[in-house]
């Protein structure tokens, strides 16, 4: 069956599966979108970047809300999209901040015991 064309599902179950097989799939990507977080975490890190980069957060959300509008989706959806990526990055940016306070820290440790 064609994912983009659920008229075709023939009964619940069906429909059912397909919302189930999608959920797997958003988690599958946020999971891959962490591991992209993780890595800029680190590389924020050696260039003195901080995790909070409002420029940035703007455009993903604008971005998202544009590709939600594009395909369709009700006014109040478009913005819901849009607060649910601002919640998704606002943890991944406290997640940002924890480990460059801990290496930041480790780092005083180290040069505090190894003088």
């Amino acid at each position: 069956m064609d994912p983009k064309r659920p008229w075709e599902c023939a009964d619940m179950s069906q429909v059912r599966t397909e919302i189930d097989r999608i959920d797997a799939a958003m988690v599958e990507l946020i999971a891959e979108r962490f591991g992209y977080v993780d890595r800029a975490w680190q590389l924020k890190m050696e260039s003195r970047e901080g995790a909070v980069v409002p420029w940035r957060i703007q455009q993903v959300i604008d971005r998202v809300k544009g590709q939600a509008a594009e395909k369709g989706l009700p006014p109040e959806m478009v913005e819901m999209v849009g607060a649910q990526w601002r919640n998704m990055i606002g943890w991944f940016v406290q997640f940002e901040e924890e480990k460059l306070r801990q290496v930041q820290n480790d780092t005083q440790k180290s040069g505090v015991d190894g003088a």
